[in-house]
């Protein structure tokens, strides 16, 4: 994976404008849930994953460079982790991301292991 982990890598199919809410995520050992918001916002854009039952409704925030395809047409996005890897994850809180312009360095290091 790319050392900037939080820009979508140009082979992933990405296109900027593209609404992926509601997309399917699958991790390399099968699917994760489904996309409940994304960003475009430069050195930032990410993923949040609504787990579902999987991981008793948890949400995870997937940094956009953890994305290695895009397919459009069957409404999902593959990315280059594997459940447990994403079970582990730091569970996103809605309101720490919106008002501490340092939360997703935690992201950051979490992933940064990983890729």
């Amino acid at each position: 994976m790319s050392e900037n982990i939080w820009g979508y890598h140009p082979a992933s199919g990405y296109q900027t404008g593209t609404d992926l809410i509601g997309f399917k995520v699958e991790a390399t050992d099968g699917s994760i849930g489904k996309i409940d918001k994304h960003s475009d916002d430069v050195g930032a854009a990410h993923l949040v994953v609504d787990t579902g039952v999987w991981i008793f409704g948890k949400h995870v925030l997937l940094p956009a460079g953890t994305i290695t395809r895009i397919d459009t047409a069957e409404g999902k996005v593959y990315v280059d982790l594997t459940k447990d890897e994403i079970k582990d994850a730091p569970e996103f809180d809605r309101d720490k991301h919106t008002g501490d312009p340092g939360y997703l360095e935690q992201f950051g290091k979490y992933y940064g292991q990983h890729m």
